[in-house]
């Protein structure tokens, strides 16, 4: 019986927004290939969705968190803004906090999903 253990998903809430894990993974990709469509490829998500993440991500901030630049001869590209990288080291930082908070709780509630699997409880 090898399932996955559990594991804590959140989202932070900002304005009538939110920023989750697909969206942080979307600017981390950003940043590490200065690309909106080779983000989009490496996450297996269409363009046009992309575009649509980035706007949102966008506008839960008063400046921008990418910035993009059309294609042509030279080729465009996208990159994250200073307000970009700090949103996404913010997020990061949270991740770790709750991540090692929680270890305990999910390590017991692993325990009690195997006991039930198992037929114990």
């Amino acid at each position: 019986m090898n399932a996955d253990p559990p594991r804590l998903w959140f989202q932070v809430r900002i304005g009538e927004g939110h920023l989750g894990p697909g969206k942080a993974q979307l600017l981390a990709l950003i940043r590490d290939t200065g690309s909106l469509s080779e983000a989009a490829r490496r996450m297996g998500m269409s363009y046009r969705r992309a575009w649509t993440l980035m706007e949102a991500i966008n506008a839960l901030t008063d400046a921008p968190a990418v910035e993009t630049e059309r294609g042509g001869p030279g080729g465009g590209g996208s990159r994250l803004t200073p307000r970009g990288e700090a949103l996404l080291a913010a997020y990061a930082e949270l991740r770790a906090t709750l991540d090692v908070a929680a270890a305990p709780t999910l390590a017991h509630i692993a325990v009690l999903a195997d006991r039930s699997r198992r037929g114990e409880d």
